[in-house]
């Protein structure tokens, strides 16, 4: 599903504009990526938890020339499903 489908689904379900429901998709996507920018944790029951994960810095090999290069310490979105959506998505 494209975002353009699930403006539309829930512009339907909620019999709003498309206009509307991809403003308040977007505002709640913003919301969640400064949340996480601010190392809060975001808790959505039943669905699942976003939080952000951090990565040390450690060697990798560059895959074309096998040279090591050195990868930065950097912190990653992470995303843990809820058991409502587990249980949805396993039926």
């Amino acid at each position: 599903m494209t975002k353009a489908e699930l403006i539309e689904r829930v512009a339907t379900d909620n019999q709003v504009s498309k206009a509307l429901a991809e403003k308040l998709l977007n505002s709640v996507t913003d919301h969640i990526s400064k949340c996480l920018k601010k190392n809060d944790k975001i808790t959505l029951t039943g669905f699942g938890t976003f939080s952000v994960s951090k990565r040390k810095a450690r060697t990798g090999r560059n895959p074309q020339t096998g040279a090591e290069i050195k990868i930065k310490a950097t912190r990653v979105p992470k995303f843990k499903s809820g058991k409502l959506l587990k249980d949805t998505v396993g039926r």
